[in-house]
């Protein structure tokens, strides 16, 4: 299987899970990713894209213009080598499968060129169209009979590729064609306990739930034992906003630090790529600070967790029973926010540009009232086996 994802942390993280999962039930497995993701991939097969998506994540929430300039010297760039060099992965692995990420848009005609299924993998919810809610990263109000026309929107940002997928038949030594194969099956590794199945979807669509692994040796060494100690000093916060660094990020620390404190708890601060920044005047005993933290270590003891709203997190968060404060900053975000809010898993979502220090304790103190919905939810997830139940697809199709 030639497993293929583009994107951060939270893109890469569930491709390895299943890598590492098919790999113990025999199969051999590629992975092809790109760099710096931050993924521990430990004992798995992965080959480099050639990528790193940092340059795109730091070039978010750009004015129009210099959204132009980037496309041409960082959006194309980085696309081009998920696009061409996951065709030059494909050539030399003779996989019997491919499993894509939506971004790697030659995904389709590699599996026509090389006779094989391909398995697209739907991170979010944007690609399959459904009449019960918008594509994720469109709008958040519900259009009823209009929320199809939304999906129309991923294949469009597609089309700007088109010379690149050029490139990449031409490495499988074809010519691009007018319409490539659907996929034989759409996985999402989204659990159904926060995203129930639409009624409309085709069976070939199916929502396994998150694809974690079991811990590497890697995973499972001593924490950091400050953050150790922090976590079993008392009662806290989480506050992380992964790869987001637009905005203020001083700005939004002093904010975090004074909810909290509002509210009377400790803040555990995970800084990422830069989105949070706490100045020393709002620095503390009651406050500590650090790179990244394992969620799964982090979570479980939190009173509540303050993030970005990516799947990846809000699936983590809900696994531990804790009530998530999201500020969004883009794409899918708002969606997750918005979804929480209205299933009663979370308070209203605070976009990442009116984030205050009394928006967010206005938040911290609704989340109590959430806490019984949220552990109904890590209940039904702690039945789910999403990796078991990808793999399952898979095999069925090889």
């Amino acid at each position: 299987m030639l497993l293929v994802t583009a994107g951060s942390r939270g893109d890469v993280e569930p491709f390895v899970a299943l890598a590492r999962r098919a790999a113990a039930s025999g199969h051999t497995v590629l992975v092809a990713a790109p760099d710096r993701s931050g993924v521990d991939t430990n004992g798995v097969d992965v080959r480099s894209l050639g990528v790193d998506f940092s340059a795109m994540i730091e070039s978010q929430g750009v004015s129009p213009i210099a959204a132009m300039r980037n496309l041409r010297e960082v959006v194309r760039p980085v696309m081009r080598g998920v696009i061409v060099n996951a065709a030059h992965a494909a050539q030399e692995f003779r996989p019997d499968a491919i499993v894509a990420h939506p971004k790697v848009l030659s995904a389709p005609l590699i599996a026509d060129a090389l006779g094989i299924p391909h398995v697209l993998v739907e991170m979010v919810p944007a690609m399959t169209p459904t009449r019960e809610f918008p594509a994720a990263g469109t709008v958040t109000r519900g259009l009823g009979p209009f929320n199809p026309l939304t999906y129309r929107a991923a294949s469009a940002a597609g089309a700007m590729f088109r010379r690149e997928v050029d490139d990449a038949a031409a490495v499988m030594r074809v010519r691009r064609p007018r319409h490539s194969s659907p996929p034989a099956a759409t996985l999402l590794p989204i659990s159904p306990a926060i995203l129930p199945r639409p009624a409309d979807w085709p069976d070939s669509v199916v929502l396994t739930g998150p694809w974690r692994a079991a811990p590497t040796t890697t995973d499972a060494m001593t924490p950091d034992p400050a953050v150790d100690a922090f976590v079993h000093g008392g009662a806290f916060a989480y506050a992380g906003f992964g790869s987001m660094a637009a905005g203020d990020p001083a700005a939004r620390g002093r904010a975090l630090v004074a909810a909290a404190r509002a509210r009377g708890l400790r803040l555990l601060v995970a800084t990422g790529l830069g989105g949070i920044a706490v100045p020393d005047d709002s620095r503390g005993a009651d406050v500590l600070v650090t790179r990244s933290v394992d969620h799964a270590a982090v979570l479980p003891r939190a009173a509540l967790a303050v993030h970005h709203g990516g799947i990846g997190t809000v699936q983590a968060a809900l696994a531990a029973s804790t009530v998530s404060v999201v500020v969004p900053f883009i794409a899918d975000q708002p969606f997750w926010g918005s979804l929480l809010q209205r299933r009663g898993l979370g308070p209203a979502p605070i976009p990442q540009r009116r984030l205050t220090a009394g928006r967010l304790a206005e938040a911290f103190a609704e989340a109590p009232e959430h806490a019984a919905a949220a552990a109904s939810v890590a209940e039904r997830m702690s039945q789910e086996d999403g990796a078991g139940a990808a793999l399952q697809v898979l095999e069925r199709l090889t």
